[in-house]
This record gives structure tokens, C-alpha cells and sequence, in this order.
């Protein structure tokens, strides 16, 4: 690459990533999970790829940033208000990390497979609800944080 298509390259880069800092700041808390989800599942199909054509470390990379990502949603679920559906997500989100930890351990493409179907199957039901329980939620958020700062 010449240093006229690097600098391209750079500058491109710089506004993909103010683009993704702008959105992950205007975004509800519903929408944040919808984008932890699509990451996740994008570092899966990459790890994938990496998988097939043998490239073991960034197959290793991929596969963490996913397990990170899964266990970001692990630890985003509130028991206390999501009860029964919140214990049960927490099963399967610990389920997924250690079945990909287990495929990147024996290159097990199904593994991934599985995980990334279970995790579509999750988001699709999350992309379901209506905009008006996401904006009551969202509101009901904004007033737990405002009381907690004493506002």
C-alpha cells in the first residue's frame, strides 16, 4: 500500500470507530445489547473463517473477544427484576462461553455453529420487543439513575 492509500486507510478507520463511539453513546440500553449481540456473533463468523484457513491466533483472538462479549451480556442480566428468564439466560450465556472455549480448544467449527445459532435465537426474540416496553424500560432506567445520583 502506498503511503497515499495508507493514510486513506487510517483515515477511514479513525471515522469507523468515532462512528461506532457516537452510536454506543446515543444508544439505549436495548440497543446496546442488540450491538453486544452483533458483535459477538460477527467474532464468531470471523473466528470461523480464521478456523478454516488454520490461522490459529486470530482464530484464539476472535473466540475470546466473543467469550468477552457473551460474558458482558452474563453479567448485564438483573435477576431481581428479569427473574426466571434472567437465571435461565445466565445458564446458556455460561453454556455458550464454554462451548466456545471448548471449539477454539479442538478447532470445532460445529461448536461455533451452535453457539451463533443460540445466540441469533436470542437476539431475534430481543429484536421483537416492541418499542414501547424498550422506551418504558428505557425511562424506567433513566429515573433509577437519576435517583441514584440524587437528582
Amino acid at each position: 500500500m502506498d503511503q497515499f492509500g495508507s493514510k486513506n486507510y487510517q483515515a477511514m478507520k479513525q471515522y469507523r470507530n468515532m462512528g461506532l463511539k457516537s452510536a454506543v453513546e446515543d444508544a439505549t440500553p436495548h440497543r446496546l445489547i442488540q450491538m453486544l449481540m452483533d458483535g459477538a456473533l460477527d467474532k464468531i463468523a470471523a473466528a470461523r473463517g480464521f478456523m478454516e484457513r488454520g490461522e490459529t491466533a486470530q482464530k484464539g483472538a476472535h473466540i475470546s473477544w466473543a467469550v468477552s462479549i457473551i460474558d458482558g451480556l452474563r453479567v448485564s442480566l438483573d435477576p431481581s427484576v428479569g427473574g426466571e428468564v434472567a437465571r435461565n439466560l445466565d445458564d446458556l450465556y455460561n453454556y455458550m462461553m464454554t462451548r466456545l472455549t471448548q471449539a477454539n480448544l479442538n478447532n470445532d467449527a460445529d461448536g461455533l455453529n451452535e453457539v451463533a445459532g443460540l445466540l441469533r435465537q436470542i437476539k431475534e426474540g430481543w429484536d421483537a420487543i416492541p418499542g414501547e416496553i424498550v422506551r418504558e424500560h428505557a425511562q424506567q432506567a433513566a429515573s433509577r439513575t437519576g435517583q441514584a445520583y440524587g437528582r
